[in-house]
């Protein structure tokens, strides 16, 4: 399919997925949503690729949610129970079921709906110059979805709702993401890229197999309590790990008595 609204590359083991409306900040739309589906389906069928890059065109942003001016309404209906979470179709791991790794690399402006990409990412990079903010209290719109996966990914609930109630006056700069734990490393803006794409060439020398199961477990593990968790995650040890011989020493001679 040709590609629009985004840039869809695989070298080595790495795929690479761009965002690349820059004119519009990366604002997602109807065509976006259907081809980053594609892309995630791509990815999960894919046996040779075993990590993602997830990143954006663009001096000023990453992405800026989602484009109302542009089309974005696919998630929407006149039948209000027919509408979903636009986070099913632009993320990975919910409704995809993609268990390679995601590794995020953020710049700029990351705005309101922009957080679906981060909540389901693995690890999470951006550069100095990164701010992360909610625009959604400025127009009167409800925040609950974004904000929601941020709580689930561990910031504590205090900053979660300084980032949802107070708008476009609360931005939450680079080395507070770090200290928050939204992001795990603030690097040089011109070294986003390539530390991104390292990480990635990093973990995709492993097992994807076993890669694959540790980040299923791991995701999982969210939605459990701690003790069906453990039970799960050793069922996945048992699946996914070769069984190993146990040395049993020289055999002794048979003795009858």
């Amino acid at each position: 399919m040709e590609l629009e609204t985004i840039t869809f590359e695989v070298e080595g083991h790495v795929a690479t997925i761009t965002l690349d409306r820059p004119d519009v900040l990366n604002s997602f739309n109807d065509a976006m949503a259907r081809e980053l589906t594609d892309a995630w389906q791509t990815v999960r069928d894919t046996d040779d690729i075993h990590v993602v890059v997830l990143q954006a065109n663009g001096d000023r942003a990453f992405s800026t949610g989602v484009d109302v001016k542009g089309g974005g309404t696919w998630f929407q209906s006149e039948n209000i129970w027919n509408s979903f979470d636009p986070g099913l179709t632009l993320s990975p791991k919910i409704h995809h079921r993609v268990w390679k790794p995601v590794v995020t690399a953020v710049h700029g402006l990351c705005a309101g709906g922009a957080q679906y990409f981060l909540n389901e990412s693995d690890i999470i990079i951006c550069s100095d110059d990164a701010v992360f903010f909610d625009p959604h209290a400025n127009v009167g719109i409800v925040s609950a979805l974004e904000p929601i996966g941020m709580l689930h990914r561990g910031v504590p609930l205090g900053d979660v709702l300084r980032w949802a109630l107070m708008g476009n006056e609360e931005r939450i700069t680079a080395d507070t993401a770090l200290r928050l734990g939204l992001v795990t490393e603030v690097v040089a803006r011109d070294h986003l890229r390539s530390r991104a794409r390292a990480i990635a060439d990093s973990i995709a020398r492993r097992n994807p197999r076993a890669v694959q199961g540790t980040v299923r477990a791991i995701w999982e593990s969210l939605d459990m309590n701690r003790t069906t968790a453990i039970q799960n995650g050793l069922a996945y040890t048992h699946i996914g790990n070769h069984p190993r011989e146990v040395p049993t020493g020289p055999k002794q001679p048979t003795r009858f008595r």
